[in-house]
């Protein structure tokens, strides 16, 4: 039986320049397609969102600060503890302050009597002017009676019936009634003068009473200053005082964290070409990856952070360096997750803001 011949594999297929020319085409081509792809996903989004890491939680935070100076007795609240509207936290010493309601009030009542005592003068004084009217129609009265007297006894000293001497009399009647009524008419006046001084003193008096009762009600409102309460919902947080502490008007014992919180935005100039109130943003906080928040657009500050520091730039001194400003964004939250229960003011977040409705295909990149 004769031997198979030996087998010999064919030679691969020569790869001609005309393949490689459309390999390297074809590779070239994906290139170009996913940088396109790339650069549509990183810029096009731009065109229609806004984005930035610069931003954090913020809150409107109420300082609690006493208006008076006294010793803490009794406090409320404890650190990071709940509190409600109107809820008491902190109760002062009211000892001072009750002894200065009643001093005031002691007062009050000595000025309301000092008042009371003028009217009764005024009272007692006009009948003091009433009798007075009345002396000096008893002494014009009499003072006719001694002129008639005279011209009768002046009659009867002519025929010779009269005498002398009793006409003198009726003479010396008349000038003793006409000083009565003049002496009565000065009394008067000075009675009526009197009552013009008691009318001064009443005004006086009332002003005393009126400058009484407000000290009274600057007393009572001191009072009420021992006790502090709650001005809206929130948490406690930065306590810095204890019971047993001596604490000054205006210092601050801690601080209300409000339950509602918003977000802090500092965009680029730039970014703020198509921005407005209202537009719809999604916010995710650094604490929690993975939590998307609905929120929208609520105002834009008419300022830049730089323009309200301490030391504002003054680009018309020294060399001028254009730098790109940041502009404070307020963002409001329209989610009603029980996570922002969790959300504290200072957190880092970052946040997106629609500038306009994207095409309906940019997702799929």
């Amino acid at each position: 039986m004769a031997a198979d011949p030996p087998h010999t594999s064919a030679p691969p297929p020569a790869v001609t320049p005309h393949k490689i020319r459309r390999r390297t085409v074809a590779f070239q081509v994906l290139i170009v397609v996913g940088l396109l792809l790339v650069a549509a996903y990183v810029y096009l989004p731009r065109l229609y969102v806004a984005d930035t890491d610069d931003a954090y939680v913020d809150a409107h935070i109420v300082s609690i600060v006493p208006k008076i100076s006294a010793y803490v007795m009794t406090l409320h609240v404890d650190d990071n503890s709940k509190v409600q509207a109107d809820a008491p936290l902190i109760e002062l010493d009211q000892r001072d302050f009750k002894q200065a309601v009643n001093v005031a009030a002691a007062d009050l009542a000595s000025a309301r009597a000092s008042a009371l005592n003028i009217d009764a003068q005024i009272k007692e004084q006009r009948a003091v002017i009433a009798q007075g009217q009345a002396a000096i129609t008893a002494d014009k009265a009499a003072l006719e009676f001694a002129k008639e007297e005279l011209t009768r006894y002046g009659s009867l000293a002519t025929t010779g019936v009269g005498t002398t001497q009793r006409l003198q009399q009726a003479q010396s009647d008349i000038t003793q009634r006409a000083a009565g009524v003049q002496k009565a008419q000065a009394v008067l006046e000075a009675a009526r003068a009197h009552i013009g001084v008691l009318e001064t003193e009443r005004t006086q008096a009332d002003a005393a009473v009126k400058r009484q009762e407000a000290l009274l009600a600057q007393a009572e409102l001191n009072l009420s200053y021992t006790q502090i309460k709650a001005p809206e919902a929130g948490s406690v947080a930065n306590k810095t005082t204890e019971v047993g502490n001596y604490v000054q008007a205006g210092q601050l014992l801690f601080s209300i964290v409000p339950v509602k919180v918003y977000v802090t935005a500092n965009y680029k100039e730039t970014q703020l070409t198509h921005m407005q109130p209202g537009q719809p943003a999604v916010v995710t906080v650094d604490a929690f990856p993975g939590l998307k928040l609905k929120a929208h657009v609520d105002s834009i500050q008419r300022g830049t952070g730089s323009q309200f520091a301490l030391l504002p730039p003054q680009n018309a001194t020294g060399n001028f360096v254009k730098v790109v400003q940041r502009v404070p964004v307020k963002i409001v939250f329209d989610d009603s997750s029980d996570m922002l229960k969790k959300i504290a003011p200072g957190m880092s977040v970052e946040a997106r803001v629609e500038l306009s409705p994207p095409p309906w295909w940019l997702p799929f990149l």
